[in-house]
């Protein structure tokens, strides 16, 4: 419980510091790599969600495919994704077959934004301080 906790508060902290950063231009010293939305920053959570900002759904093979993942990773992390409130998950049959079917939603959309933006401020600082 305290592990999620702690996600939790970094993850409500990196949104924090994204929006006042978005919302009233803090000044890019105020971003720190520890203040990145932690819920994204994992590898295939990032995938996952950078696959259905450039489409507008996929179905669970089709992420896992693009992906080149297995069923239970990808399970694991979409379902992450999906208590954040980052992705929708549609349950459906198609004729007799199962179907499972994700979208990223306005938050997860948000999310992202906030994301690359930290990074983009991040790499700036960083490529500033090689050449000082």
């Amino acid at each position: 419980m305290a592990r999620h906790s702690t996600a939790r508060e970094t993850r409500d902290t990196g949104q924090g510091v994204a929006r006042k950063q978005t919302e009233s231009s803090v000044a890019p010293e105020k971003v720190t790599a520890t203040s990145l939305d932690r819920i994204i920053h994992e590898r295939m959570r990032l995938a996952v969600v950078s696959a259905l900002a450039v489409n507008a759904s996929l179905s669970f093979n089709e992420l896992k495919r693009i992906l080149k993942t297995t069923d239970g990773n990808l399970s694991v992390h979409a379902r992450k994704l999906e208590e954040a409130g980052y992705v929708e998950c549609s349950k459906f049959f198609q004729g007799r077959v199962p179907k499972t079917e994700y979208r990223l939603t306005a938050e997860g959309r948000r999310a992202l934004e906030r994301y690359l933006s930290h990074m983009e401020t991040l790499i700036r600082r960083v490529r500033e301080e090689e050449h000082e």
